[in-house]
């Protein structure tokens, strides 16, 4: 019964929406109840956060489809969701259940022909990976090349399509209701997500990433970007080379093949720090299980679904940037962020540049290696108090750049607690800005200040950007007021969507006959038609009287 649940409309768009009312509502709650916002407070809301987070990604795990894919865009989306959230998001699993190979071989049938052996000699029908989009087969071609064949899940575009829907109404509730719909531009957002994800569905699109950083990359000795053997791809299946190796964090392996830690990690420093300084796509999704370690030492680069763009004039902009940094100049600066899109219409500049201007000030003439991190936490945190006012956004793609290069330092260290990562990225940088008169027009002193912590401004803006919705200090009792109204209306809207679905249940139970699902539905509706007209005389009584009050 649960499976077929899975793929009803309604049952996974109740679901979806229950969700997201149920986190405002606590989130609202909470707030309502918290005028005071101290140490201690400021603890609970970080476990409630924690808690929010966790129920979504068990909610996600389960469920499947467009949850897994919007918690792990969502975790990118640094600029507005708060950091205790974002942990847990970091921390879903894009694995569910493994998809009998039935409903595989029925799709490989379908694109490749009924005999699907005239395409391959051997495939195994157990699984070697299950993710939320596609299934991974180990196989063996007819010219007994070993190579990995990806087929997308069962009705998974249904299922990614039906929950768009819910999806739409999530984004109204979230501009109606909450103070997203001032900060980001959630249409934006929305359209972004379907994009993404509609994209990750097609393999077609993912063999031409594929081929793209083969292209790219191909003439790199210690880097390997595998074959794709186009004749059996198709828009739901992707074969590559099967490519033998541990992940590229697996320390033991290091030792056990006697690898020099220090040159892989220069490798796969120069691979990625070339994709995210110049024009050209990057690779936004490599984590430890997309970078594998060979015995040989090299590094194979595997799964191109989540592909960023760094275009030319992106380039220009941020080079822009870091000359407003190195020559304290914070007009270039703000100018620099507004051509990258990262400023809505609204914002302060201002009070953006004042805030810039303090955080460098704080550790610009602290090395990368000697930073506190505690110190540059709290410091970070100080100053989101003012950012997080502005409507600030980063546009996916460098949503997914910051998050890429996050993931890529940690991966380094951890492959080489000793890296000196701004002495490898001093030439790169000087470099990249295609001359040395840039450093050189400036004076010794700004040249000492910019390079040393040179690679730490993106890794600072990201931490400047992270810090989501917490700690907010309220204005008491206008923005008390303001959350009441708000919150009536929330349960209001909640109580009539209820009223509809308890009715479409209902009237659903008559079309496969059901009567103990007709009186639950009608029960649910008449429930909720209550509750909404309590809310309305008591949210009419709560306008009377703050209208005498003159508030």
């Amino acid at each position: 019964m649960r499976k077929l649940l899975k793929y009803n409309f309604l049952y996974r768009y109740l679901v979806i929406i229950t969700l997201t009312i149920s986190f405002i509502t606590r989130i609202y709650l909470f707030l309502l109840l918290h005028s005071v916002w101290d140490e201690q407070t400021n603890k609970k809301w970080n476990k409630l956060l924690e808690e929010l987070g966790k129920k979504y990604r068990e909610k996600a795990e389960n469920l499947g489809g467009v949850l897994i894919k919007v918690g792990q865009f969502l975790s990118t989306r640094t600029d507005f969701l708060p950091d205790v959230f974002i942990q847990e998001l970091t921390g879903l699993v894009d694995h569910v259940p493994s998809m009998p190979f039935e409903y595989a071989e029925k799709i490989l049938r379908e694109d490749w022909g009924e005999n699907i052996y005239e395409h391959v000699k051997y495939i195994k029908k157990q699984s070697v990976a299950s993710a939320s989009i596609g299934e991974v087969y180990y196989g063996i071609l007819k010219n007994d090349q070993e190579v990995a064949i990806k087929v997308r899940r069962h009705r998974i575009e249904e299922v990614f399509h039906k929950d768009f829907v819910a999806l739409r109404m999530v984004f109204w509730i979230l501009k109606v209701f909450t103070n997203f719909g001032k900060k980001a531009d959630l249409t934006a957002l929305y359209h972004e997500l379907v994009t993404v994800m509609e994209r990750e569905l097609d393999y077609g699109q993912e063999l031409e990433f594929g081929k793209y950083f083969k292209r790219r990359y191909g003439d790199m000795e210690n880097i390997h970007i595998p074959h794709f053997y186009e004749e059996q791809c198709t828009k739901r299946i992707l074969v590559m080379e099967w490519i033998h190796g541990e992940k590229i964090t697996d320390t033991a392996f290091f030792a056990e093949h006697h690898l020099n830690r220090e040159q892989i990690s220069k490798n796969l420093f120069d691979f990625y720090i070339d994709q995210f300084l110049n024009p050209g796509k990057f690779h936004a999704d490599p984590h430890a299980g997309n970078i594998l370690l060979r015995e040989d030492g090299t590094v194979a680069i595997i799964d191109f679904g989540m592909i960023g763009e760094i275009k030319k004039q992106d380039t220009e902009n941020f080079k822009l940037l870091i000359q407003g940094f190195i020559i304290d100049n914070y007009e270039i600066v703000i100018d620099a962020l507004d051509k990258m899109n990262f400023l809505l219409p609204n914002a302060n500049k201002k009070k953006i540049k004042e805030v810039l201007i303090d955080a460098v000030e704080m550790y610009s003439d602290v090395s990368l290696k000697n930073l506190d991190r505690q110190a540059i936490n709290q410091v970070f945190d100080e100053i989101s108090e003012i950012v997080k006012e502005q409507p600030i956004q980063l546009p996916a793609d460098y949503a997914y750049l910051l998050r890429a290069i996050s993931i890529v330092v940690g991966i380094l260290y951890t492959i080489n607690p000793e890296i000196d990562i701004v002495k490898w990225g001093k030439d790169e940088i000087k470099d990249w800005f295609g001359t040395k008169s840039i450093v050189e027009s400036v004076t010794k002193q700004y040249v000492r200040r910019a390079t040393d912590p040179l690679l730490s401004y993106p890794r600072a803006l990201l931490n400047f950007l992270e810090s989501g919705e917490r700690d907010r200090v309220w204005d008491k009792e206008k923005n008390q007021i303001k959350m009441k109204h708000q919150y009536y209306l929330l349960l209001e809207v909640f109580s009539f969507i209820m009223v509809v679905v308890g009715t479409l249940i209902s009237v659903y139970s008559y079309a496969i006959d059901e009567a103990a699902i007709r009186y639950t539905g009608w029960t649910i509706a008449v429930i909720f038609f209550v509750l909404l007209n309590i809310l309305l005389l008591f949210h009419r009584r709560m306008i009377r009287k703050q209208n005498k009050k003159g508030v």
